[in-house]
């Protein structure tokens, strides 16, 4: 098909009302351009779908809501910046927006940017010209396209394999950046800002068309009028080190060397994807699959063969459908893969071996390599801020104002600071104690491998907490395991406010997924290196329920683990038949005026209840208490 005709997803039957908003906008310009010079407080919901192409996301404070009155309404702001680099100036630009135009506080994010949170309307434009001005951008951290392209913070100067990745991260997100020029004439006048003139080969590879990778004599040579059906994620990391989460995105690419580090070309994954929706089975997190391995040369050619297949083929009619994730499925990986190569207009050779990929952190001091030193600071849930005693905000600052030191933000919340030279050690450190900020040794180890999404009161899509709580949920999972007797266990635990998976809790081997309010969909059994997804385990388990829900399991792989098995990968092995005879009757949930008691049962006992239940038009609780009743009249 001509990549300038209707989509082909599109041409069975009416594309979603998102499509003809993008085709309306003027390549992104219309209804934003407009609505911002109008005294109002927010824009409307089509400028709204257009804004977030831009970096930006409309919200309102839920804490604030008045009946009867205007929503408190305010706008998050987000930051693309390819391997999470912040330089010491855009940081501290970044430190001062927070506190003239925003909330007071930053936030790392999941993709290794920055949002900024609390900023008013009638700010946008300074803040998003600030930061363009001091090395920074927004353009293309939200939206239906290529967002921020994650790779490894480790600065190591002895690595040619990581300088690879966040070249090749920088040179990714080059080629597929937005090259319309509605984001420099909204906010900058018309002024254009780069940081780095893009490689000559990028450039190249956008004009290069390639059997219908680029579409001629349009604004937008790589995404067309429609850009992507959806969110478009990559990641480029090296053999082994799995920080990027790469099983998660859409497409990641792992750097393969020879014997003297050069760089020889990629291992290709794609299909990843974790956003879903409750109660709609056809929605569903998915790990990458493995599609082969592509040389450096053709590199370029090849991700815009991937981005033209799902451009093309990607669902526009329904957009729970619409992420890659869904067109591998639907078709399968050989499907995909023949596709992808008649757009490369080569074949895709095996993958070569790898390693087993380990998730890991850098935080602490490190050498780097080259007689400098790195410092990973551990930032519970990504939030920057000042608060009581714990002065993490006030203290990065002093420290990128005395050293100016480049930061990358790492894809766990987490900030890395590095090309330290060791004779400011010292200082640092001070700063930081001085300043309440604890080192790594000093943190819980399930804070330090835990993650939050922001969700309430702010984002739109939440159902109930996860930042606000999420401390308090570690306390109370760390005093259970003290108390059956884990000490000094660990594993990896996230939480979200709703399905849609920011936090990736379902690659965590505790997830908690917010299901209503209070209450949490329970996720169990993934890989600690997060190469294996989760299940979900449990239904609506209210905040007040979890120590019932958790004890048990808790006390089951003490007894029952092999030599040091992860909590993870003993929920995996045993399976939740064999876990589902541990939960026990639960404690009164708080919440409610009435008490409620959690009963698990078997999978078989639980699909034979659900039918007769269905079959005699009588609830699966009235059935229950029925059976129960007879049972014990019967002891």
């Amino acid at each position: 098909m001509s990549p300038t005709s209707v989509p082909a997803a599109a041409q069975v039957s009416k594309v979603s009302k998102v499509e003809g908003i993008k085709e309306r906008s003027n390549q992104l310009r219309e209804p934003v351009a407009t609505e911002l010079l109008l005294d109002t407080t927010h824009f409307t919901e089509e400028a709204v779908q257009i804004l977030k192409f831009h970096g930006s996301y409309q919200q309102d404070n839920r804490d604030n809501r008045v009946k009867g009155q205007e929503k408190d309404y305010s706008f998050m702001l987000r930051t693309r910046n390819p391997g999470g680099f912040i330089p010491a100036q855009l940081y501290l630009v970044l430190d001062e927006l927070a506190d003239r135009y925003g909330s007071g506080t930053l936030r790392a994010t999941t993709r290794q940017g920055f949002q900024l949170h609390g900023v008013l309307k009638k700010d946008l434009k300074a803040t998003i010209a600030a930061i363009v001005q001091n090395m920074g951008s927004t353009l293309g951290a939200c939206g239906d396209l290529n967002r921020n392209v994650m790779a490894p913070p480790a600065p190591y100067q002895n690595r040619k394999d990581y300088a690879y990745a966040w070249e090749y991260a920088n040179h990714i997100a080059d080629l597929l950046t937005p090259q319309t020029g509605a984001y420099y004439e909204i906010w900058l006048d018309g002024e254009k800002y780069l940081s780095a003139e893009e490689h000559p080969d990028v450039v190249a590879a956008r004009q290069r068309n390639g059997n219908g990778t680029v579409i001629h004599d349009v604004e937008e040579p790589i995404y067309g009028t429609h850009y992507m059906p959806r969110k478009f994620k990559c990641a480029v990391t090296v053999p082994g080190d799995n920080s990027v989460d790469l099983f998660s995105q859409d497409v990641s690419l792992v750097v393969i060397t020879d014997s003297a580090g050069e760089l020889l070309g990629f291992n290709v994954y794609a299909g990843g994807g974790l956003g879903r929706t409750h109660n709609k089975e056809e929605t569903f997190a998915r790990i990458a699959d493995e599609i082969g391995y592509v040389d450096k040369a053709d590199i370029y050619d090849f991700v815009k063969a991937i981005v033209a297949t799902q451009r093309d083929y990607g669902d526009r009619t329904d957009r729970r459908h619409a992420r890659m994730k869904y067109l591998i499925n639907d078709w399968g990986v050989e499907r995909f893969r023949e596709a992808v190569e008649r757009y490369f207009g080569k074949s895709i050779q095996p993958a070569k071996p790898l390693p087993e990929f380990k998730y890991l952190d850098f935080l602490g001091w490190h050498e780097q390599g080259d007689g400098k030193l790195f410092l990973g600071i551990s930032v519970q849930n990504g939030r920057v801020k000042d608060e009581g005693t714990f002065q993490l905000k006030t203290a990065l600052r002093q420290i990128e104002s005395k050293f100016a030191l480049p930061m990358r933000v790492t894809p766990h919340q987490n900030v890395l600071l590095y090309d330290i030279d060791p004779a400011a050690k010292e200082a640092i450190q001070q700063i930081l104690t001085d300043h309440g900020v604890p080192t790594v040794e000093a943190i819980d180890s399930l804070e330090r491998l835990s993650m939050a999404c922001p969700a309430l009161p702010t984002c739109g899509l939440a159902i109930t907490e996860s930042e606000r709580v999420l401390p308090s949920i570690l306390e109370r999972v760390r005093a259970l395991l003290d108390k059956v007797g884990l000490k000094d266990e660990q594993f990896v635990i996230r939480m979200t406010g709703c399905p849609n998976g920011c936090a990736r809790p379902y690659l965590a081997e505790l997830g908690f997924v917010g299901q209503s309010p209070e209450s949490y969909q329970i996720w169990l059994g993934a890989d600690p290196h997060q190469t294996r997804l989760s299940r979900p385990f449990a239904e609506k388990v209210h905040v007040n329920d979890l120590e019932a829900l958790l004890e048990p399991l808790f006390l089951n792989f003490k007894q029952n683990r092999q030599p040091n098995e992860s909590f993870g990968n003993f929920c995996d092995r045993v399976g939740f038949d064999a876990l589902r005879q541990f939960t026990v009757p639960t404690v009164p949930a708080k919440s409610s005026g009435k008490a409620r008691y959690r009963i698990g049962v078997r999978d078989a006992v639980y699909e034979k209840l659900k039918a007769f239940s269905t079959e005699r038009g009588i609830s699966m609780t009235d059935v229950t208490c029925e059976a129960l009743e007879q049972y014990f009249k019967n002891l």
